[in-house]
């Protein structure tokens, strides 16, 4: 980790909080932001933060070069997005390919193993998203070095996501304002994510972690699927309650960042399902690569292979495995399917049904360690014989603490509490009512979230690997 949980909650965020508060010149605040992302950078990754800065300093060149040379832009941008593939693929993608050319007969080259810098795939589309940006419209060039590195460093959001693109956040850079309304927001949203970290993520990952950790022949079919529908729970709360922490810290300090996440559970369909999972990631593949390569309009046929070129890259966003690479290219078959109307279920209950199943099924082989592991897991998931015996195994791993964690996680999972909150806004004595209980409420939240810090329960957040 950057920083451990408990030196973040108790020094770092309150230290950073009260001096950009008490700050009143913005380009002072943005300068000292700036110096505590490389400080909280550097915590954990060392050298590696000059990695990041090198990087930044290059694409900020690249973008001064395409603002001031508008004939020669294409060759800029195109070496842009060389620049950040090619530092990609050296650190995150070339032992990978090496592994897969050792698999030709007669080929036998040294195994490398570098250590993947943290974070690398999220600082990496944000530079690149501003020299794009700058490509599409020069006049939003930054001409401030240290102005674009706070952009691409920026703390909240720099280990996990959301991805937040420039033009998304460029006016904020130069202007913002700290309303009380604000900060009070960002706090509870801030609370309520590492809420969902600590009391249902790592909660459930207990059970996830061990029964993957078995061997596939040594689990009930029960077991398979407790483990695969457990593993939804905690790689979303686990996310989204990153995102929530990155979205609340934002708000603290003046920033209005994107949702990253809309209920994606409820979606019908696995098309539906991508515009409410990690919606950062897929509207930059869609702004960025999917419409560049044509999008739907050069015919039928470019589009389906579009969508094939886009879930296969975000597939390999994710990480150098053939696992993140079939979870992709699985995820790219069902959107063309489904945009085809091959796949087209009349009732909506049933197309529920359809998308929970394809995002379990897609889930188990993002969390397996090789193809052979997520295979053999997923046979024990549909074979007959497999739901035989282990009855009485997979209700050891259901304890009342384990189920009353799943009953929430189902509840926050939907819209229902967000209905409420809406409903009792039109009552104006009940909206008041519900704003002065969440105060206390997320007191107690974090009064509770520090206890298990404490306990040294906390594991990283499942995105640090990306």
């Amino acid at each position: 980790m950057v920083f451990s949980s408990a030196s973040f909650l108790f020094l770092f965020l309150p230290v950073m909080f009260v001096l950009h508060l008490v700050i009143p010149n913005i380009k002072v605040k943005n300068a000292l932001l700036t110096a505590a992302s490389l400080l909280f950078y550097a915590w954990g990754e060392g050298w590696y933060v000059l990695l990041m800065i090198a990087s930044v300093l290059v694409n900020w060149i690249l973008g001064l070069l395409i603002a001031k040379y508008p004939q020669r832009n294409k060759w800029f941008a195109a070496l842009a997005v060389i620049a950040n593939i090619g530092m990609l693929f050296a650190y995150k993608y070339v032992g990978f390919f090496i592994e897969l050319l050792n698999l030709v007969p007669g080929v036998v080259l040294p195994a490398v193993n570098i250590p993947l810098p943290l974070g690398i795939s999220f600082f990496t589309f944000q530079a690149l998203s501003y020299v794009i940006d700058v490509y599409r419209e020069p006049e939003m060039v930054n001409k401030s070095f240290f102005s674009t590195l706070f952009y691409v460093s920026f703390f909240p959001q720099l280990i996990a996501g959301p991805i937040v693109k420039y033009h998304d956040v460029n006016e904020q850079i130069k202007s913002r304002h700290l309303t009380p309304e604000g900060i009070s927001s960002g706090i509870r949203r801030f609370v309520i994510g590492v809420s969902k970290k600590l009391l249902i993520a790592d909660v459930v990952a207990a059970v996830v972690d061990q029964v993957f950790a078995l061997q596939p022949q040594e689990i009930s079919g029960l077991c398979a699927w407790l483990a695969a529908i457990l593993y939804c729970v905690q790689i979303y709360f686990d996310f989204s309650g990153y995102s929530d922490m990155a979205i609340g810290l934002g708000r603290m300090f003046g920033f209005e960042f994107k949702e990253n996440f809309n209920y994606p559970y409820t979606a019908l369909g696995i098309q539906d399902f991508w515009r409410k999972w990690h919606i950062s990631l897929s509207t930059w593949f869609r702004e960025y690569l999917y419409i560049p390569l044509g999008g739907n309009r050069k015919g039928v046929a470019r589009t389906y292979l579009n969508l094939f070129i886009v879930f296969l890259a975000t597939g390999l966003w994710h990480g150098a495995n053939l696992t993140f690479v079939v979870w992709g290219l699985y995820h790219g078959v069902l959107m063309v399917l489904e945009r085809a109307k091959i796949l087209r279920l009349r009732w909506k209950w049933l197309t529920h049904i359809y998308t929970l199943l394809a995002v379990v099924i897609g889930f188990v082989i993002f969390r397996a360690d090789s193809l052979s592991v997520a295979g053999a897991f997923l046979a024990r998931m549909f074979t007959p014989s497999a739901f035989t015996a282990g009855f009485s195994d997979a209700l050891s791993y259901c304890t009342p603490y384990l189920l009353f964690t799943t009953v929430m996680a189902i509840v926050c999972s939907t819209p229902l509490l967000k209905t409420i909150q809406a409903k009792a806004a039109a009552r104006p004595a009940l909206a008041k009512t519900l704003q002065a209980v969440s105060y206390p409420l997320c007191l107690v939240l974090l009064l509770i979230c520090m206890t298990v810090l404490a306990s040294n329960t906390y594991s990283p957040f499942i995105y640090f690997r990306f």
